[in-house]
């Protein structure tokens, strides 16, 4: 394709000369402009939207290695880490495409800045917290609608242009394409753009004060670029107390804890109540929840191709972890699955690779366990609305 310049902004921000670089992730163009920049010596400083756990994961590919899924499953992280391989797994299927690695602008600008000894300055929000206050951000149903949205990119078989990535320059595109994975694009757009179009910002100005910087480069996707440069321009609140507004993880709302407990306190009177009415009525509301509750979690385990065993202790864990909202099927069934089918350090490089296909989730070991995980709970949530529909009907039926 032909030749492009990369949109760009020159301002000066606290006596600072900057040149804020617009780029695309997966386009050659970027990652030619940002050397071309670098390689002309005008810089002492490079900013980059990274995080230091995206820093860490670009440049240490041995940093998935380390994942010690057991605490990912004790912690209740694998949805966010399943998001986070998913939104990798979109930009390899790019990537792939057009033969150009993710991130390629980002990695230049790495390598170029370590190569001249210039300043190297991380500034995006930590992914973790960004994922955190989306999700505070939407209400649960429409945090399934965006986990659902990041699934079907993921598995689309459609391609893409390169001059349809260039395009994602144009802000309002890369927004549209970022926002459509939710069901209303205000509830995604705000904590995934525009508070980190400010979190940038004002990271920027504190990192900048930090090095005595004279003049820096800053490498930033195209669809920040507008917000960014607004808030360097015209916000002067200081950059500390920005920082902490937006690093503030939201505390998670109580109802869905209130909801739980109070629907096992249903459940359970109404076992009392069958109990109250006959033996007979009694048991047969706890084998109907065993076998709907557990039955629904096994086949989401067997659905996730989970071991035998495995199978058998979502059967088995499912009926006691649907009355206890403090814990789910998936720790149980998730770490029995590691136990037993430990993945190697095999599966582990290729876990990146793996995930870009469908197939993939299920080949590799890790991925599997983070499969089990979520149809295993998937199973046993709607067993338990299943069982408890199955319980107020056998009630409703022997008290007519």
């Amino acid at each position: 394709m032909a030749d492009s310049m990369e949109p760009r902004r020159d301002l000066v921000i606290d006596g600072v000369e900057l040149t804020v670089l617009g780029t695309a992730h997966v386009s050659r163009a970027s990652a030619d402009q940002v050397r071309k920049l670098i390689q002309s010596g005008d810089y002492d400083s490079v900013a980059v939207e990274l995080c230091r756990s995206r820093f860490n994961a670009l440049m240490d590919p041995r940093t998935l290695a380390q994942m010690d899924l057991f605490s990912v499953i004790r912690q209740n992280r694998v949805y966010m880490v399943v998001a986070n391989l998913v939104l990798a797994a979109y930009q390899q299927r790019l990537a792939d495409q057009f033969g150009i690695e993710p991130g390629a602008e980002q990695r230049t600008a790495l390598r170029l800045a370590k190569d001249q000894g210039l300043n190297l300055l991380l500034v995006d929000r930590e992914i973790g917290i960004t994922l955190k206050r989306i999700s505070a951000n939407l209400g649960w149903w429409k945090r399934y609608g965006l986990f659902a949205g990041l699934l079907t990119a993921m598995l689309s078989s459609d391609t893409v242009t390169e001059e349809e990535v260039e395009r994602l320059k144009e802000g309002d595109v890369l927004e549209t394409a970022f926002a459509e994975f939710a069901v209303e694009r205000r509830d995604l757009y705000v904590p995934l753009i525009e508070e980190r179009d400010r979190y940038m910002a004002a990271k920027l100005r504190r990192e900048l004060a930090r090095v005595g910087a004279k003049r820096a480069l800053v490498v930033i996707g195209a669809g920040h670029l507008k917000g960014v440069t607004e808030a360097l321009e015209t916000d002067r609140t200081d950059p500390g107390e920005v920082l902490s507004t937006l690093e503030r993880v939201p505390p998670p709302s109580r109802w869905p804890a209130v909801f739980g407990w109070s629907l096992l306190i249903l459940i359970l009177a109404g076992f009392g109540y069958g109990f109250a009415v006959s033996t007979e009525l009694g048991l047969d509301l706890l084998i109907g929840w065993a076998l709907i509750t557990g039955g629904l979690s096994a086949l989401g385990t067997l659905l996730a191709a989970g071991h035998p065993l495995t199978i058998l202790s979502a059967f088995l864990a499912a009926p006691l972890t649907t009355l206890n909202p403090a814990i789910g099927a998936g720790m149980i069934t998730g770490a029995v699955e590691l136990y037993l089918r430990k993945p190697s350090v095999g599966d582990f490089s290729r876990l990146r690779a793996d995930v870009a296909t469908w197939t993939g989730w299920w080949r590799n070991r890790v991925s599997r366990v983070l499969v089990v995980f979520v149809l295993s709970s998937l199973g046993a949530g709607i067993g338990t609305y299943v069982a408890g529909l199955h319980v107020v009907e056998r009630l409703i039926r022997a008290g007519g």
